[in-house]
């Protein structure tokens, strides 16, 4: 199989979690303890091994072997692109939601100011 890495580099919990082999970074400690994974032929056990572009890593589990591999200069240009939209989005996200949140707010003081309980002396 081969992963393409648009990064300077992933980290071997990263690796496994996105390719679905484990389902969450806790997975990953039980996952090394009981299954043999090779890094560029050795046995690796360390969670956090940055993996970069050339590297093999051998899961002998599954007998799987992962390339990691350069993408095509389209395939940046493509990741770039969804990258900006993603933070597009996430900021018109925050702002609408700060809108939403100063318009309940504003809300909240007015019916506040003008259903005040009616307060007699001594009480």
């Amino acid at each position: 199989m081969k992963y393409k890495l648009f990064d300077e580099y992933i980290t071997l919990q990263s690796l496994l979690k996105e390719l679905g082999i484990i389902q969450s970074g806790g997975a990953i400690k039980s996952y090394l303890a009981e299954n043999t994974v090779l890094f560029n032929g050795e046995d690796e056990k360390r969670r956090g091994k940055k993996i970069r572009i050339g590297d093999e890593i051998f899961l002998t589990k599954n007998q799987t072997t992962i390339d990691i591999v350069e993408p095509t200069q389209e395939e940046k240009h493509v990741h770039l692109e969804d990258i900006k939209e993603k933070e597009r989005v996430t900021k018109l996200v925050k702002t609408l939601n700060q809108e939403n949140k100063n318009n309940r707010s504003s809300k909240k003081t007015k019916t506040k100011n003008s259903k005040k309980p009616v307060r007699f002396p001594g009480i």
